[in-house]
């Protein structure tokens, strides 16, 4: 399979600590991977590292066989939804949409799915200050799949959705897999990735403690949800935190 992220031995320390201990990953197209671990494991640090807004100590990252710390152009193709979207209070969900239109200058390849699959066309002139956390979540859903980008990052994508929004976003992620799209999920619910997620990335103390297929955590364990397969090698590893 093609490789759409390359990291080799990447390291990242704040002072006396660090946050990324010599991490080593492939994640390939049509992957859903899911990013876990206890905070302060590393997962924010990767992530900003992947964007660009962290500058590694050592090592290096090659996003479709670019450079991340040689050519910015690779940010083009990066969907990213963050966990709290930060958007101008005075302007409507219209404006914010077309505002990030015009900023991309793209127009032409726009995935407006998640935006009508909302609903949000139907409430596109309230302003983001009168709006409830649900529905700022959609906002940002709807914006990291605009472009139709080949990777996206979706940092805790399910966080205050409701029910129905859930399995929306989870079919659309579900369908860009399928088009050989590569996704990658931070999330504490984990049963929101029980049948989502192909692959599992399990940091701990800046260290990679494994990354496996679930087909593979699924044999070794003989577990099939997700919690149940995370809590077996946790304990077995004796890596179980208070």
């Amino acid at each position: 399979m093609e490789i759409m992220i390359r990291i080799e031995k990447l390291t990242k320390s704040f002072g006396k600590f660090k946050a990324l201990d010599n991490i080593s990953l492939h994640l390939e197209k049509g992957q859903a991977v899911s990013l876990l671990g206890p905070n302060g494991s590393g997962k924010t640090t990767l992530i900003k590292s992947i964007l660009g807004l962290v500058v590694p100590g050592k090592g290096s990252i090659t996003i479709n066989g670019r450079l991340v710390s040689k050519d910015e152009s690779y940010r083009a193709g990066i969907g990213y939804m963050p966990q709290i979207g930060r958007y101008p209070d005075n302007m409507t969900i219209e404006q914010v949409i077309r505002m990030v239109r015009d900023i991309r200058k793209d127009p032409a390849d726009c995935d407006e799915e998640l935006y009508f699959r909302f609903g949000l066309n139907k409430v596109r002139h309230k302003k983001m200050r009168t709006l409830s956390g649900g529905t700022r979540q959609k906002v940002s859903a709807s914006l990291a799949f605009l472009f139709s980008p080949d990777i996206y990052i979706l940092d805790e994508p399910t966080a205050g959705l409701d029910p129905v929004a859930n399995e929306i976003l989870k079919d659309k992620i579900a369908a860009e897999c399928a088009r050989g799209k590569l996704v990658l999920i931070t999330s504490h619910v984990l049963s929101d990735l029980d049948g989502l997620t192909s692959h599992i990335i399990y940091l701990q103390d800046g260290r990679l403690m494994f990354h496996e297929s679930v087909e593979q955590l699924q044999a070794r364990t003989g577990e099939r949800k997700l919690n149940k397969i995370i809590a077996s090698i946790l304990e077995k590893q004796n890596l179980i935190t208070c």
